[in-house]
């Protein structure tokens, strides 16, 4: 695989209402949906993945209380890096900040919630292969 650092990875919808989300999504978009695991296995909240013509194209993710309260219906978007802990570092001598500390999901790989210089809210993943 080609370096992908620096590049959008993916994106994700994250959301209070995921029913109401796949049926509007699969009428207007024309998306089908398969469930995946969360990166806590909470069987309660799954995770789905967005797929068009067979590919994967978004996911979307169930906003949960206390963690995500006062939280609005929101897309977010992952960039990847080569590395994320020497990304973290270099973002931090930047100005940027780490908000939600690294995890792995399985198949997908390490990431990271993240803040730039300027504040703006994005996801940061080293990925484990683009078809993870």
């Amino acid at each position: 695989m080609s370096n992908p650092h620096g590049q959008i990875w993916w994106t994700e919808l994250n959301t209070w209402n995921p029913d109401e989300a796949l049926k509007w999504y699969g009428a207007v978009m024309g998306w089908t949906f398969t469930e995946a695991p969360t990166a806590t296995d909470d069987e309660t909240r799954p995770y789905y993945i967005a797929m068009k013509d067979g590919r994967p194209v978004a996911g979307i993710f169930t906003l949960f209380k206390p963690a995500f309260e006062g939280i609005p219906d929101h897309w977010f978007t992952y960039i990847a890096v080569e590395n994320l802990d020497k990304a973290l570092v270099h973002s931090e001598e930047c100005g940027g900040k780490i908000l939600r500390d690294p995890f792995v999901i399985p198949g997908m790989g390490k990431m990271c919630v993240h803040a730039d210089s300027a504040g703006a809210i994005m996801g940061l993943i080293e990925p484990v292969s683009r078809n993870g």
